[in-house]
């Protein structure tokens, strides 16, 4: 077997590269080698393997290096993107890595004829954008809902398209969740990212070790002749890491910070963090590649007592007061042009509005915790008591326009034409064999604007055409006024009355405008 794997410096990429490299079948992994001190880093690492590795030196949007990397492999596992806090400072990087990388290596496998590799690509949970306690939960077919100013999720979007609407013949989309891995807590100490976390956001973990297990045995059942078009390839899964892996925002720093002795409520005031704009949701559906895989092993209680574990001198910060902590680790990064507090000080109020809906609401968040209504409390936002672990474990689904579970083969142009018109558009195809759901067809959306993709990229999906899919731009506000699937999350944290477009310059600054002007 041999393997091209990008991102093999990255967090997942680096745990699926060691656990792949034991493969007993394995013949060869290509990397391709763009960090080059990281990567040289983590082969060096590996010495024993030396005769199984090669490196090409690239990026994912060098279609040169792309074609050294695919040519003569059984599998292409594009793990390759640049990621928050990096994105948020580096877009650029982020176009090239997540938006082009996929388009490039999509282009390079199709030219490969009948000797076409397998496809594993990696997208994210970002797609999903913002959720709170109205929808918890969310599955493949919800509505994509790119939080504004979000530019990884965006280019992940795009990269994702890119991947469904090619003509690689076997490949599978996989959208990961958040991430746990060893230096998780000190890259969250180091930018005002980790104040974009809203308190109350559905946050499903699963770790770098166990994300790199489901790749592994991925590859095992297919090399055994177990995978096919009925139960895998072609697919769009969610990865997750199951009940076990769920946690709010709160809850997620309490497990953090339990290591140095720490609290939420002991290291954040309740108006450091966003109040909306974040991305995050409990999947209803992690379970379908845990029956296929059975990768689920970590918990996020558990990945936290590993890695105090591991590391015995995080128990020295328990004999340091909290507030000489709090200054030092967590105050310090209100300064950070990243955070929510640095906008409003500098009146950003593009983001202000984006993350709070204005300044106005951002001075009215509680200064006392007392105030606040957590739920990991038991507190509905409204102050109202909730059994928040039946709350946790019990899931919920969105209202898709038609039904997900009907097996493909089954699909009629009804469907179609149902779907576009519960999303404020049209099927302007004719013609549609029942169960053709990998042929393209023709759609317009509530703008008018037509668009060509499958039935599967928008059904099962939920790509439908926006204007974020030609300009770094958001306009969520007007769509909800005609896209019911839209409507049922974006209302949940936005007024009916926002009229609100956000966009990216051509420097990156975020602005905002009427969608009425």
């Amino acid at each position: 077997m041999k393997v091209a794997l990008t991102g093999a410096s990255g967090h997942m990429g680096e745990a699926l590269f060691d656990t792949l490299l034991k493969e007993d079948n394995l013949e060869q992994i290509r990397v391709l080698r763009f960090h080059k001190k990281q990567t040289n880093k983590l082969i060096k690492k590996h010495q024993q393997f030396l005769d199984k590795i090669v490196v090409i030196d690239g990026s994912v949007a060098d279609e040169e290096a792309v074609k050294k990397l695919c040519e003569g492999v059984d599998y292409v596992l594009n793990l390759g993107a640049i990621i928050p806090p990096h994105s948020d400072h580096d877009p650029k990087g982020a176009i090239e890595s997540n938006e082009i990388g996929p388009k490039v290596i999509c282009k390079v496998i199709e030219s490969m004829g009948e000797k076409q590799p397998k496809l594993i690509h990696i997208s994210t949970v970002g797609l999903f954008g913002d959720r709170d306690q109205n929808h918890l939960f969310g599955r493949i077919g919800d509505p994509l809902l790119v939080s504004p100013f979000d530019i990884y999720a965006l280019t992940k979007m795009r990269g994702e398209f890119a991947v469904l609407e090619s003509n690689v013949k076997t490949w599978t989309v996989l959208r990961q969740t958040a991430m746990l891995y060893d230096a998780l807590l000190m890259a969250n100490i180091s930018d005002g990212l980790m104040f974009h976390t809203c308190f109350n956001s559905p946050l499903e973990w699963t770790t770098a070790k166990d994300s790199a297990v489901l790749i592994r045995n991925i590859l095992r059942r297919d090399q055994a002749g177990e995978l096919n078009e009925e139960n895998f390839w072609k697919h769009c899964f969610n990865i997750g890491g199951g009940p076990k892996g769920r946690a709010t925002g709160s809850e997620t720093f309490d497990l953090g910070f339990k290591m140095i002795g720490a609290s939420t409520k002991q290291f954040f005031d309740p108006n450091y963090n966003a109040a909306r704009n974040f991305h995050g949701v409990f999947y209803s559906d992690s379970n379908k590649l845990e029956e296929l895989f059975h990768f689920q092993e970590d918990s996020v209680a558990g990945f936290w007592d590993d890695v105090l574990n591991r590391h015995k001198y995080f128990k020295m910060g328990r004999i340091v007061p909290k507030k000489i902590l709090k200054l030092f680790i967590i105050k310090r990064l209100l300064r950070n042009n990243n955070a929510p507090r640095y906008w409003y000080k500098h009146k950003d109020e593009a983001k202000m509005l984006a993350y709070f809906n204005g300044s106005k609401a951002y001075e009215a968040i509680p200064k006392k915790w007392s105030e606040m209504n957590l739920l990991a409390d038991g507190k509905d936002k409204h102050g109202n008591p909730i059994d928040y672990e039946k709350v946790k474990s019990t899931a919920t689904y969105t209202h898709l326009p038609f039904d997900i579970d009907k097996p493909r083969s089954e699909i009629t142009k009804q469907d179609l034409e149902n779907y576009a018109e519960y999303r404020g558009g049209k099927l302007l195809s004719k013609d549609f064999s029942k169960g053709d759901i990998f042929k393209k067809v023709r759609w317009v959306n509530h703008d008018g604007v037509e668009f060509e993709a499958t039935p599967f990229t928008v059904l099962y999906c939920a790509h439908w055409h926006n204007v974020s899919y030609d300009k770094y731009a958001w306009d969520f506000d007007k769509q909800a006024k005609y896209d019911k699937l839209v409507a049922q999350i974006w209302y949940d944290a936005h007024e009916k009355d926002e009229d609100r477009y956000y966009w990216y310059d051509e420097d990156f600054k975020a602005h905002y405008k009427s969608i009425n002007e």
